[in-house]
């Protein structure tokens, strides 16, 4: 899988968090990211998803995840927004992956993606959240996606 090592900048997010196995919580998280998107009549920079364990070490019920958009830091959730957060996703180096996603098999492209960037001999995965960024809104079945995944310089032995 091609991939590039990026510094990326700090974002500030505004959406919600859920707890549970990803297969239904993001579905879920982004449905009700869209209403409250189309209510308060907001135009977001950035559609994301942030995961947040490792789903071959932590049991689905306790997974986390985050659907948010990407707002300016002086963004105030408006009024009646009940269960919205505001949150920062920092700034570091990352591997940045681009791909298309069909049938809803999100897991195929990261398990790849998570096997190039662990091969890498001068890059190591970090502590911290993964996420992707939504370049497409998968009306026609297939999503346009980018991955991120926190890299470090690998250390000299």
């Amino acid at each position: 899988m091609h991939y590039q090592i990026q510094r990326v900048a700090e974002r500030t997010l505004a959406g919600f968090h859920l707890v549970g196995p990803w297969e239904k919580t993001v579905p879920k998280g982004f449905e009700q990211l869209q209403a409250w998107v189309t209510t308060k009549q907001l135009v977001p920079r950035e559609w994301i998803a942030v995961y947040f364990g490792n789903p071959e070490l932590t049991p689905p019920e306790a997974l986390r995840c985050d659907t948010m958009i990407s707002v300016d830091p002086a963004f105030e959730i408006p009024p009646n927004s009940e269960g919205v957060t505001k949150t920062r996703l920092a700034a570091g180096l990352f591997a940045v992956a681009r791909v298309q996603v069909a049938d809803g098999d999100f897991t195929a492209p990261w398990l790849s993606f998570f096997t190039a960037v662990s091969g890498d001999g001068a890059h190591q995965l970090r502590e911290g959240p993964v996420f992707e960024i939504y370049l497409s809104d998968g009306s026609n079945g297939v999503w346009d996606i980018e991955m991120y995944i926190p890299v470090a310089l690998k250390q000299a032995e």
